[in-house]
């Protein structure tokens, strides 16, 4: 008996391609679906955790705060400084000559409505968190915060004044969500 060879074109079942081919194909997309699963772990790891999403932004009623009055809530582990302030504070921080200023701003600039100053109650020293906050608390000659580590003293607007501190009190990003409200972060 002798060995036949069928010999088949290409095309002669009319797939157009082997069964080599169609293997090559599916073990090729097999492997691109595993590399995006064993890869995915490692994108999805960058995205922040959900309870730092959750200390992102935070809203705060200032009903209950009165003119004069000054407020401390932690957002994103540090504390932010909400002074209601009142006309004198508001006076002061506005005739202050911005080109004597070290960090050069005026108060419109670090306001969204001139009776509430927000920003972060952080020392632009070291760190350190200023006094000011409650009542009896050293507010330094210029009736805003005195950071006890160092000597820093900021004023009305929390601009820095004197002392080593660099940069004023930085200004957090916030918006009114009505005229009582508002959401940091």
């Amino acid at each position: 008996m002798a060995d036949t060879a069928h010999a088949h074109a290409p095309g002669a079942h009319g797939g157009g391609g082997s069964r080599r081919d169609f293997l090559t194909l599916t073990a090729s997309a097999v492997g691109a679906v595993g590399a995006a699963c064993a890869i995915w772990p490692f994108v999805d790891s960058l995205n922040p955790a959900q309870d730092t999403l959750a200390l992102s932004s935070t809203e705060v009623d200032l009903a209950p705060v009165k003119e004069g009055q000054r407020l401390t809530i932690a957002w994103r582990g540090k504390p932010v400084f909400i002074d209601h302030r009142t006309p004198q504070e508001i006076k002061a921080a506005q005739d202050v000559d911005v080109s004597t200023l070290r960090d050069p701003q005026s108060d419109a600039e670090r306001v969204k409505k001139t009776e509430w100053l927000v920003v972060v109650g952080v020392c632009t020293h070291l760190g350190c968190i200023p006094l000011g906050q409650k009542d009896g608390d050293d507010r330094g000659p210029y009736g805003g915060w005195f950071c006890p580590c160092h000597g820093s003293i900021y004023d009305t607007s929390a601009r820095i004044r004197q002392g080593p501190a660099p940069l004023n009190l930085i200004v957090p990003p916030y918006d009114f969500t009505s005229d009582t409200a508002i959401k940091i972060g």
